[in-house]
């Protein structure tokens, strides 16, 4: 079986994250690619796909939901995954939970009816002042967010794992091993 890794990233971190993944997917014993979504020439030389974006003003980078919509009809015949790359990590405490359940809602109900993926995460990532313009960054400390790296690495691993378990049992159940 061999799964594509896409993913769509403004400053790396997402791009990090794409080759977590792959690696993890990769020690369970899956072929993996790990490819920019303006990579990825056809999603159909696949059987499974994870496709993660940025967020940008709570949306995923244009690239990769131009990427999915172009791609739907592929991508509805072989099992997906989506991640998410904010930023709830660097909010307040207080914050960082419903940040995240609504960058989840909002992301999920966006691409949901596309495509029908068999899960949406979303993970905090890492981002530095030096890669916003002076006056974004008085607006990000005004909010209370701090810059810095806020992946989860264990989190994502598990997350990793989680879909080979899935597409492990899928396979066994698909040629009768148990």
């Amino acid at each position: 079986m061999r799964m594509l890794v896409g993913y769509a990233s403004a400053h790396g971190s997402t791009a990090e994250i794409a080759h977590r993944i792959a690696g993890a997917l990769q020690r369970a014993g899956w072929a993996v690619d790990v490819k920019a979504v303006r990579e990825i020439a056809d999603p159909g030389a696949y059987d499974a796909v994870v496709l993660g974006s940025a967020i940008h003003n709570q949306a995923w980078l244009p690239e990769a939901t131009e990427f999915v919509r172009r791609h739907q009809d592929v991508l509805r015949e072989r099992p997906v995954w989506f991640f998410s790359v904010g930023m709830s990590g660097g909010l307040p405490r207080p914050l960082r939970k419903p940040a995240r359940a609504a960058q989840d809602r909002t992301l999920a109900e966006a691409l949901r009816d596309v495509v029908r993926p068999r899960g949406h995460r979303v993970f905090s990532g890492a981002a530095w002042q030096d890669q916003f313009p002076r006056s974004s960054r008085m607006l990000v400390r005004a909010m209370g967010i701090r810059f810095g790296d806020y992946r989860d690495w264990s989190e994502i691993d598990a997350w990793a794992v989680d879909i080979a378990e899935q597409l492990a049992r899928g396979t066994s159940e698909a040629t009768g091993r148990s």
